[in-house]
């Protein structure tokens, strides 16, 4: 992927290596335990890892962090910054002119092990996310690691990918589908509450593509095999992929982000497409 000419984003606070502040927290293997659970069971782990910090005394274990502000000088920090930045030239132009809204980025914190967020504390082993409440994505940037070698789904514009998705859910809260749907989930029964999520993660998937594609067409971004390495990775994170290697069994009512065929499909959707409007999967019959 042409990453390098990307317009790198000033709205990124980089935490990595502060370490983690106060006299509460939980033990790595207990949030990795919690974040297993939670996946099993169809929970956001982050919901479990709070609950948990707060049985520990540790609801204040994370003192509020402020880290350098700006776009990192470390390699892998600017591909964030670029990849931000792109996104957010990308859809300042397109959700204007495709659904008449305009469009206010979300901030980019990266972090190491460990950080504060506004939905509680963020730890590297529940993933990157996006907490609505104050409308950041939160990565630790060791994540692409893992993508490669626990995953085999490396490359550049994977990672973008797994960027854009978190920017995906920005944009839903953006359009206020994710307060709708959270609205919902309160009110349904756990299955349900699964769907629900199904369909916000495969909207995500599907904005993605809907950047990528215009980033394409703007600057020429994407080079040969790089939708095949976007389409492995969300092949490699499916539900059902991940449920069979974890626990030998694939178990559909407790999915909460899509299968593997259906994350490709959705993706492939949008960047082929280029709409936001072809993105709707609460409208879809088939996901």
């Amino acid at each position: 992927m042409r990453w390098e000419d990307f317009r790198t984003s000033s709205n990124v606070e980089d935490r990595r290596g502060m370490g983690i502040g106060g006299a509460g927290g939980l033990g790595m293997g207990t949030i990795v335990i919690l974040g297993l659970i939670g996946w099993a069971f169809g929970i956001d782990p982050r919901l479990l890892i709070g609950g948990a910090e707060m049985l520990a005394g540790g609801g204040s274990g994370y003192e509020q962090q402020q880290g350098r502000q700006g776009a990192p000088d470390d390699e892998m920090g600017r591909f964030a910054a670029a990849i931000l930045g792109n996104t957010e030239d990308v859809l300042t132009t397109v959700l204007p002119q495709q659904v008449n809204r305009q469009y206010n980025p979300p901030k980019l914190v990266l972090f190491s092990g460990a950080t504060r967020s506004g939905c509680g504390g963020a730890q590297s082993a529940m993933g990157p996310f996006y907490c609505p409440l104050d409308q950041t994505i939160y990565i630790d940037l060791s994540f692409f690691q893992e993508m490669q070698q626990r995953f085999r789904a490396g490359g550049d514009f994977a990672y973008a990918y797994v960027l854009a998705h978190e920017v995906g859910h920005h944009v839903e809260n953006e359009l206020g589908i994710l307060p709708r749907v959270q609205e919902r989930q309160r009110q349904v029964g756990q299955t349900e509450a699964n769907q629900l999520s199904v369909r916000v993660e495969l909207m995500a998937d599907c904005l993605a593509g809907v950047w990528a594609h215009h980033s394409n067409q703007r600057w020429q971004s994407l080079q040969e095999g790089d939708i095949e390495e976007a389409i492995r990775a969300a092949e490699a994170i499916g539900d059902d992929r991940l449920q069979k290697q974890s626990q030998g069994r694939v178990v559909p009512d407790s999915f909460t982000h899509g299968s593997s065929a259906q994350r490709m499909r959705w993706l492939t959707t949008g960047l082929k497409s280029g709409q936001v409007q072809a993105c709707d999967t609460f409208r879809a019959t088939r996901l």
